[in-house]
């Protein structure tokens, strides 16, 4: 497994760094989320080894039994795990001791939660639907009025920092033709911030194993890989 991984993390790797240079970027600038679903604790152990410190989980359950397990393991304060896909409200008491970000914060309701049970400033996104496409969660980007009072209500909530966006782009067959939304995420943070003089929104979570060259060229700060690290998901039995 190390071997391949090795090969698969030099790879997306260089691709970013690549994609970076034509939009005349810093890679630094840019982080690369490992998501792990469905992969085992062990794929997460040697990914660390290679150098990874950023892992992304879809699911509380699943973080729930690795994540612990993990962290017997690796006692290092660099490693962050970042909760992308969508968090229940029900769960978030235990997903603000698992998880060091929350990528896929969708509700005022949710974020308030998340300030009650958090006991630590925790970084957040606010997931926003810039496609309009009905199967996914989020702010509605369209919605301007309704996105600019949750941010009145969420920037002022404790335990909290608001310091991005985060957006699913929809699954297409050309990369190019996801540019549009993750072009419309930047330009909508750009207007936020130009709105609320006090909002600083330097994160973009945007961009998977498919797109997420195109979504570096957008300006995406945080890049979500998956499949092209570890391979196709992993079931056991």
């Amino acid at each position: 497994m190390t071997d391949s991984l090795q090969d698969n993390l030099t790879r997306v790797q260089e691709r970013i760094a690549n994609a970076a240079a034509r939009a005349g970027r810093e890679a630094t600038t840019i982080t690369l989320v490992a998501v792990s679903k469905t992969h085992p604790v062990e794929a997460l152990l040697a990914a660390y080894e290679l150098g990874v410190r950023h892992f992304g989980e879809n699911r509380v359950e699943e973080a729930a039994t690795k994540l612990p397990a993990f962290k017997q393991v690796v006692r290092d304060p660099a490693v962050v795990f970042h909760m992308i896909g969508h968090l229940q409200s029900r769960k978030v008491d235990e997903a603000v001791t698992l998880f060091d970000r929350a990528h896929s914060v969708d509700s005022v309701k949710l974020a308030q939660r998340l300030s009650r049970f958090a006991e630590k400033p925790l970084p957040i996104l606010l997931e926003v639907n810039v496609s309009g496409e009905k199967s996914k969660y989020g702010f509605d980007g369209a919605r301007r009025d309704d996105l600019f009072k949750a941010i009145e209500v969420i920037t002022p909530l404790s335990n909290l920092q608001l310091d991005g966006l985060m957006t699913m782009a929809p699954l297409v067959a050309d990369p190019q033709q996801a540019r549009p939304v993750f072009r419309a995420l930047r330009e909508l943070r750009d207007e936020l911030e130009a709105r609320y003089s006090d909002l600083n929104l330097p994160q973009l979570s945007m961009g998977m194993t498919d797109d997420f060259e195109v979504a570096i060229a957008e300006g995406a700060t945080l890049v979500r890989i998956g499949r092209a690290i570890f391979g196709e998901r992993y079931h056991s039995g």
